[in-house]
């Protein structure tokens, strides 16, 4: 269980975060929108649920997908009166991403993404942001045998968020989920 469903102050809130602990990611089928933290809220009003979604980025392709597949699963698990609320303010960010949902992308090989500006929770927090603001490319470490000695093939990998690495000790190639 996901600890965001376990801060679910009701009943009712606990099983409509599960519904949508359940709804996978159509580009990382393995993160849900759960693990993803796009999922900024769930409110009930007698018969009527509203999911408010904010979107990885304002041009991503998934947008309207997530949205209909949130529908459909809540639908499907009875809130006929669903509605899905885009949120814009404050923007996603990769820090949203739960802990899960990182491990889940290591287990899938793909790197996650290292804490962004945003993240205050370690010493080293200034030097994060000196390292995303100047544009320099992170310490990626590899998914696949946990070796910092990698390297970016391309700015893109296999959708805009994720770019492509190689790690030079197993020298499997990877896709790392872009720090944003």
């Amino acid at each position: 269980m996901s600890d965001i469903i376990s801060l679910a102050k009701t009943r009712e809130e606990k099983a409509i975060w599960a519904v949508l602990d359940a709804v996978p990611d159509p580009e990382v089928p393995v993160l849900s929108v759960v693990d993803l933290g796009i999922v900024r809220g769930v409110e009930i009003a007698g018969d009527n649920v509203t999911v408010s979604v904010t979107p990885t980025y304002s041009g991503c392709p998934a947008t309207l997908v997530i949205e209909v597949d949130i529908l459909t699963a809540l639908k499907r698990n009875g809130y006929p009166n669903a509605k899905v609320k885009t949120v814009l303010s404050p923007a996603w960010t990769t820090d949203w991403l739960s802990e899960r949902g990182r491990e889940k992308l290591r287990e899938y090989g793909i790197a996650p993404p290292v804490k962004s500006a945003t993240h205050t929770g370690s010493d080293d927090r200034l030097a994060r942001k000196a390292h995303v603001l100047l544009g320099e490319d992170p310490d990626v470490p590899c998914p696949l045998c946990g070796s910092h000695d990698t390297r970016k093939v391309s700015n893109f990998g296999s959708t805009p968020c994720k770019a492509h690495y190689a790690c030079n000790a197993c020298l499997e190639p990877f896709d790392y989920f872009k720090c944003l």
